[in-house]
């Protein structure tokens, strides 16, 4: 789960697959399961490490596709606090967390224009 108090999430859970990719994704961050920091864009930028391909919309969420990984994982509609439309693609950097915080993950979103 993660919160992101700048567009009102709060404990907002991930499920559909999306969780198990995350894990793959945070594999090599010590204490991930404790929290992370996620950057994430729609258009690629420095340092980006994963690429997630749209491939069709499902209960108002959208399923993405990984593949380095081989995986597809189901993004809920708060994807849309951060998109107006869910992006063809999406870039993400995850990183260790900074700060004292409670055991959470952080989440950044780097603007597309």
């Amino acid at each position: 789960m993660f919160d992101d108090p700048a567009v009102g999430l709060e404990k907002e859970p991930f499920v559909a697959g999306i969780d198990t990719m995350i894990d793959k994704i945070t594999a090599d961050i010590p204490a991930a399961h404790l929290g992370f920091r996620a950057v994430f864009s729609a258009a690629p930028f420095p340092g980006h490490t994963e690429k997630l391909e749209w491939r069709r919309e499902e209960s108002g969420g959208n399923w993405y596709y990984n593949d380095r990984y081989k995986m597809e994982g189901w993004l809920c509609p708060a994807l849309f606090k951060y998109f107006s439309t869910a992006p063809r693609e999406i870039y993400v950097k995850v990183e260790p967390r900074t700060g004292s915080r409670d055991q959470t993950s952080e989440v950044t979103s780097q603007s597309s224009h």
